[in-house]
Order: C-alpha cells, then sequence, then structure tokens
C-alpha cells in the first residue's frame, strides 16, 4: 500500500487550498482514509485528525475546527482521496498527512489506527 501526496502550498487568509492523496496497492473499499495536520513545534503524538472519509459508503467526518470549512471527498475511478480547504486561516497552517487504514468497516478518527501515511504535504496560511 502507497499513499502519495500532492498539492498545498502558501496561500492568503480566506483562501483555498485542495490536497490530493494517491492510493495504491488496495483492493478493497473497506478503507479509510484521514486527513491528519502537524503544526510546528508539536510532536507526531499531537497530530490532530481533520477529516475522514470512509470509502465502501461515502460518509465523513470532521473535526470542530474544520468544519464547514474543509470537504474531503473520493473519486474511486482514479484511486483518488481529496481535500479541498476553503477559507483558510493562519492557524491552518501546517504539514498535512493522508492516511488510510485497511479493512475496516466504519469511520476510524484515531492517527494510532491508521497503518499507511503519506509522505507530508506543507499548507501555509498568511494573514
Amino acid at each position: 500500500v502507497q499513499l502519495v501526496q500532492s498539492g498545498g502550498g502558501s496561500v492568503q487568509a480566506g483562501g483555498s487550498l485542495r490536497l490530493s492523496c494517491a492510493l495504491s496497492g488496495i483492493t478493497t473499499d473497506s478503507v479509510c482514509v484521514g486527513w491528519f495536520r502537524q503544526t510546528p513545534g508539536k510532536e507526531r503524538e499531537e497530530r490532530e485528525g481533520v477529516a475522514f472519509i470512509y470509502i465502501a459508503r461515502g460518509t465523513t467526518d470532521y473535526a470542530d475546527s474544520v468544519r464547514d470549512r474543509f470537504i474531503v471527498s473520493q473519486d474511486n475511478a482514479k484511486n483518488m482521496v481529496y481535500l479541498q480547504m476553503n477559507s483558510l486561516k493562519p492557524e491552518d497552517t501546517a504539514m498535512y498527512y493522508c492516511a488510510a487504514v485497511v479493512g475496516v468497516r466504519w469511520l476510524l478518527r484515531s492517527q494510532y489506527e491508521f497503518d499507511y501515511w503519506g509522505q507530508g504535504t506543507q499548507v501555509t496560511v498568511s494573514s
């Protein structure tokens, strides 16, 4: 299983960015994909899960900090998961990671439950 991320970059507050996560090596749709972020100065254990999607049903969930601003979506034909980030704030600045866990039956939210991780992509929001 491999997750390859793309997107991210720098934007002014109020702007939008889209992150992409390409999944390969997965042969089932019983997959939960999560987006996590790690802000500067925080340890890996303090990564915040911001958006989650269960591929088989398309169910989603969001952290309160991004609800109504971020949208997680899937393109099964392309084996892609996206994170559309709107109305970005300086506090959204972080390294963003997509992660996946295979063979599950519902949404998971703890980073410790995810087995596979992307390489990370930086998002910087200036005020």
